[in-house]
């Protein structure tokens, strides 16, 4: 697919808002309550730090790569550009997020010439599946937003979306990430079909394609929604706030357990490990309509 140069598509401001709007949800912290509405609470309304992971912070790089690339001549595009790319990009990633240093054991030359790579291994299998030299994408690593039941904005970053000339849309997202994938491809799914909601509420058009692009194992996972779908999944996302509200209103977010508790961070306070969750918040802050946007680098098992 082909399509005029990127384009980068902003939220609406808070003055853009229509003044119902009090409420926020992002693909990932509405697959968070939908998993287990205990990490929904301490990720959303206990707000605990998460430390970074290996696998977190490569899915972060390879994705910067990968949005660098399309920046090259379309005959550029070749897996030793790609390549080049890595150790500036993860540079710059350091530079803009020095947290992002902290992933390794010490000062250790040889694990971040490993890190490096396993990301560049990874973009071996992109260029498996996709010759990023037949494609122009119409935006990269865009965030979209729409208004839904009057009163919810629903918004995420898209990581890629092509337009053919024909005006069909193909909503394109890599996949990095090592949990198995029983455990979480609905859930990938369920991410896409968040965006082509967004896309059909804003632009009138139901994507042709969903694809998911899973980097590691070189594969291609393609999906065609249709209109009668994403208004059932409407009332699905518009079902799972009000359940969040209802949740937060009771102080009740019990957890849910499943294979994706190996990659938890909150573990020690989980009840299902023998662990207490701190007190509910005295006061839950108040909805802002624009916090809740997608934050790099995703769980394992979530949004890589």
């Amino acid at each position: 697919m082909t399509a005029d140069p990127v384009i980068t598509r902003q939220a609406p401001t808070p003055t853009q808002l229509p003044a119902a709007v009090r409420a926020s949800l992002s693909p990932s912290r509405a697959a968070d309550f939908k998993t287990c509405p205990l990490l929904y609470r301490f990720r959303s309304i206990d707000r605990l730090p998460e430390r970074t992971t290996v696998e977190q912070a490569r899915g972060t790089l390879v994705h910067a790569v990968l949005e660098r690339l399309f920046d090259l001549p379309s005959a550029g595009r070749t897996p030793e550009a790609a390549g080049d790319l890595v150790a500036p990009q993860w540079d710059r990633l350091v530079t803009e997020q020095p947290e992002l240093s902290g992933i390794f054991e010490g000062d250790d030359p040889a694990a971040v010439t490993q890190f490096l790579t396993s990301a560049a291994a990874l973009l071996e299998g992109y260029f498996t599946v996709e010759d990023p030299r037949r494609l122009e994408p119409a935006e990269r690593e865009s965030l979209i937003s729409a208004v839904v039941d009057d009163e919810l904005l629903i918004r995420g970053y898209l990581d890629r979306l092509d337009v053919a000339p024909d005006g069909a849309l193909r909503v394109v997202d890599y996949k990095t990430g090592g949990a198995p994938r029983e455990a979480f491809e609905a859930r990938a799914l369920f991410q896409l079909k968040f965006y082509a909601l967004v896309l059909w509420r804003t632009r009138g058009v139901v994507p042709k394609v969903l694809r998911l692009l899973y980097l590691k194992d070189a594969e291609v996972c393609d999906y065609a929604p249709d209109a009668e779908e994403l208004v059932r999944f409407e009332r699905t996302v518009v079902a799972l706030w009000r359940a969040i509200e209802q949740a937060t209103a009771n102080q009740d977010f019990r957890p849910r357990p499943s294979r994706l508790c190996d990659w938890c961070s909150h573990q020690a306070l989980c009840p299902t490990f023998g662990g207490t969750p701190p007190p509910f918040p005295e006061q839950v802050a108040a909805a802002d309509p624009l916090r809740d946007a997608r934050s790099r680098p995703a769980t394992p098992g979530a949004d890589e």
